[in-house]
């Protein structure tokens, strides 16, 4: 079909008729009049869905995405993100590449450590990851020739140097961007021409010129949420039915529909259900809060099974009191770690050498620490932890970043780079001594007077101590961030679990086929990115992007083959 028009003919004008009220459980084909129709639909326009409509498309297949973000202010984690992907040297050793990326994926080949993906499905996942990821950045230059990327001295090589692999492989991890260099900058290039955006906006960019020049294959309905699945008498999935402004849009798929529609950091039910800990106070995400399992609900109700639906990509980072679905939305705080500082429990003692935080291999799975459960006192002594800094480090930079991110994004206002403005706000908490902010962390809600002040004093002391000395021989902290938290004021803020999303979710094999709890796959429907992530054991920064990529074009190649369903 040669164009928009062509492939969309057939929708049925004026007709939103899905028998049937409520959007619970899948519809039956029978029930239901299309209202459109196209050979792919794909739920979702983030990384993963514009990478699965992108190359349906180049191998022939008519798509429609459904968005329910409108157009002018769509904001996914995608595009919130700091644009980083993996993309190892072309002449690293493949075999190699393999057994590294198992290693993340399920652990399965370290004797001891199985605990991610089903061994079921990820041997094909892994050889997946190796047959595409070296070819990543030249896949995005050919959608758009003026995308550029770097490797940067902090994400460079595999972030688990002892893995299975990582010394042959040629691990390799860039940032997106379209300026010649990555400018440090503590402002979002968030609606700036495309020339001048770095980080995720850059690399949504190039996706989204990607989608727009083929406009011919690729509709995109925007503010249009999907709600469920239509299945035939046969089981197989040949449809979804959506919401756009109080009504129901019918969407018919000839050959499959690929749900992207990312995890559920905002479904306070899935939280609850899925997360360890305290699902909802004890946690926060600093990605979009249009994520609230709609494709994990549908694929549920499709009778989808779920692999590792508790996992996320997360650390310890500041929950903001500003709330959405009544959680409190998270924002990046890569602040933690550095010198100036300490992260403290709720009784005002250390746990654990502060980089571990924001450093990689650990970042991404730190929140582990902020969940452990004492079975003495029944409590989360590290939930939330607290950042303790004083006045220098208040003044030196911004404690979160700017640039990416909820604040990136106008989802939340931090202020002033310097934090002043946080501070007058009461997001950060401020005393003349160390002792004077333990009281005023004691009469926080969620401290509920367990900090003792005289505790923390002499925990600020004894770190100074060991500053002076150079050398941390309580939990071994970089030597390069040991600086004193000397000079007052003094401040604080509250850290819980959190990042920028959640990774489990439907299952799903290489071809991202997505499969019932028998491992079989559901016929028609198929998961990329974060609503069925392949990084269920340990997670490199970046993973994220580059799954949607790898698999998006996995993805797009399967269903475009398909033949079209009665």
């Amino acid at each position: 079909m040669s164009n928009r028009r062509e492939f969309l003919k057939g929708a049925a004008a004026g007709a939103f008729g899905v028998m049937g009220a409520g959007f619970a459980g899948s519809a039956s084909a029978a029930a239901v009049k299309f209202d459109k129709e196209a050979d792919v639909i794909v739920v979702g326009l983030g990384g993963a869905g514009a990478a699965t409509a992108i190359t349906a498309a180049d191998n022939g297949a008519s798509v429609i995405v459904i968005e329910r973000q409108p157009k002018d202010t769509l904001r996914s984690n995608t595009r919130m993100s700091g644009g980083i992907f993996h993309c190892p040297d072309k002449t690293g050793d493949r075999k190699a590449l393999k057994e590294y990326a198992k290693a993340m994926f399920s652990g399965e080949n370290i004797p001891g450590k199985l605990e991610g993906e089903q061994p079921e499905v990820s041997d094909g996942l892994a050889q997946a990851w190796a047959d595409y990821t070296p070819g990543l950045l030249d896949w995005m230059k050919s959608l758009d020739p003026k995308f550029q990327a770097f490797a940067t001295p902090g994400f460079k090589g595999a972030a688990f140097p002892n893995f299975p692999g990582a010394k042959e492989c040629g691990y390799q991890v860039y940032k997106a961007s379209y300026p010649d260099r990555i400018r440090p900058m503590h402002k979002s290039t968030w609606g700036q021409p495309k020339e001048e955006t770095m980080h995720g906006e850059a690399f949504w960019q190039c996706l989204a010129t990607g989608v727009e020049n083929r406009k011919d294959k690729i509709a995109v309905d925007y503010e249009t949420r999907g709600r469920k699945l239509v299945q035939n008498d046969k089981g197989e999935v040949i449809g979804v039915i959506a919401e756009k402004g109080g009504k129901t849009v019918a969407y018919k798929a000839r050959k499959a529909v690929v749900l992207c529609s990312g995890g559920y950091e905002y479904s306070k039910t899935m939280r609850q259900a899925f997360l360890e800990g305290p699902g909802v106070e004890g946690w926060a995400f600093y990605g979009t809060i249009y994520n609230e399992g709609d494709g994990i609900r549908m694929g549920l109700d499709a009778g989808a099974g779920m692999m590792k639906a508790g996992k996320a990509a997360s650390r310890i980072i500041f929950p903001a009191p500003v709330r959405h679905n009544g959680m409190r939305l998270g924002i990046i705080t890569p602040a933690v770690g550095s010198g100036h500082a300490i992260v403290v429990n709720q009784m005002g003692r250390r746990y654990a050498a502060e980089h571990k935080v924001t450093k990689d291999p650990s970042r991404y799975f730190f929140y582990k620490e902020a969940v452990k459960f004492n079975i003495d006192t029944l409590d989360y002594a590290n939930s939330p932890s607290w950042f303790i800094f004083d006045e220098t480090l208040r003044k030196q930079k911004p404690l979160v970043d700017l640039s990416i991110s909820t604040p990136g994004y106008k989802f939340l206002d931090w202020g002033a780079p310097d934090n002043s403005d946080a501070v007058k706000k009461g997001w950060i908490l401020k005393a003349d001594t160390i002792e004077e902010l333990g009281k005023k962390i004691a009469e926080q809600k969620d401290n509920s007077g367990r900090m003792d002040p005289k505790v923390l004093a002499e925990t600020v002391k004894r770190y100074n101590e060991l500053c002076a000395k150079g050398e941390d021989t309580d939990f071994g902290r970089l030597k390069t961030t040991l600086q004193p938290v000397a000079d007052g004021p003094f401040y604080a803020i509250p850290l819980v679990a959190g990042g920028p999303n959640t990774k489990g979710g439907l299952a799903a094999n290489a071809k991202r086929e997505v499969l019932d709890w028998d491992l079989k796959p559901i016929p028609g429907l198929y998961a990329v990115g974060e609503i069925a992530s392949a990084l269920k054991f340990v997670y490199q920064g970046g993973g994220n992007l580059t799954e949607c990529l790898v698999f998006g074009q996995i993805c797009g190649k399967e269903v475009a083959k398909l033949p079209n369903r009665a």
